[in-house]
């Protein structure tokens, strides 16, 4: 065990915020994946809208990998055994995520390993709060759009009106996302943070929280 000081960074990006951890290049699990070893990415319809009104090319990428989960407005891209663990198919051993923060789904964008605790300081009180309004935010919009294509007849499940379902898919997000919360407008665009915490290595550092279920 050892102590570290670890920066974090809160990105105020609306919608496409996410938190910055400088710890995660080090991983103390030290196992070349830490918790990209253990989820299968959903991309809901925010995500995907976001994609296909910004990188189209990284749409494309979710679409043609194998073991896909496909509902009617969300993507799992199921991870793939990998040793006496997984790996999810976005993550490489040498330089982490293909994706960049911002292109993310919610949980990758905002997850931070329960050692770090930053909730608990109360400096950080804003963000915390402000995290969990956009996690309850992004639910209700996601259900919102989906209920609106449900309603229109479509869904990823079909192929043949896939194009269809992304034209009035990209439609729906920009008017549901036309008025910004004042939440998400008051909060600073960027703050970062230093915490010293002990650290522990190998599988005594803790993925999860032991009530949290992935």
């Amino acid at each position: 065990m050892a102590d570290k000081e670890i920066r974090i960074t809160f990105h105020n990006s609306g919608l496409r915020s996410y938190i910055e951890v400088d710890l995660c290049r080090e991983c103390p699990r030290q196992d070349g994946k830490g918790c990209c070893g253990h989820y299968s990415p959903v991309f809901y319809a925010t995500d995907l809208a976001y994609l296909a009104l910004h990188r189209t090319d990284l749409l494309d990428l979710i679409f043609s990998q194998s073991h896909l989960t496909i509902l009617d407005a969300s993507i799992t891209v199921n991870n793939e055994i990998d040793g006496a663990s997984y790996r999810c198919r976005f993550h490489k051993v040498d330089g982490g995520c293909v994706l960049e923060q911002q292109y993310r789904e919610s949980v990758c964008r905002h997850f931070v390993c329960p050692g770090i605790a930053w909730q608990q300081e109360e400096e950080l009180e804003s963000w915390r709060q402000f995290f969990d309004f956009l996690e309850d935010y992004e639910i209700s919009l996601n259900e919102r759009i989906a209920e609106r294509l449900k309603r229109a007849g479509l869904t990823l499940r079909n192929t043949d009106n896939r194009q269809e379902f992304i034209d009035l898919l990209k439609e729906v997000y920009l008017n549901e996302t036309q008025v910004v919360p004042d939440v998400i407008a008051n909060q600073p665009k960027e703050q970062e943070f230093y915490l010293v915490r002990p650290l522990y290595y190998g599988e005594d550092w803790e993925l999860f929280y032991k009530a949290h279920k992935q």
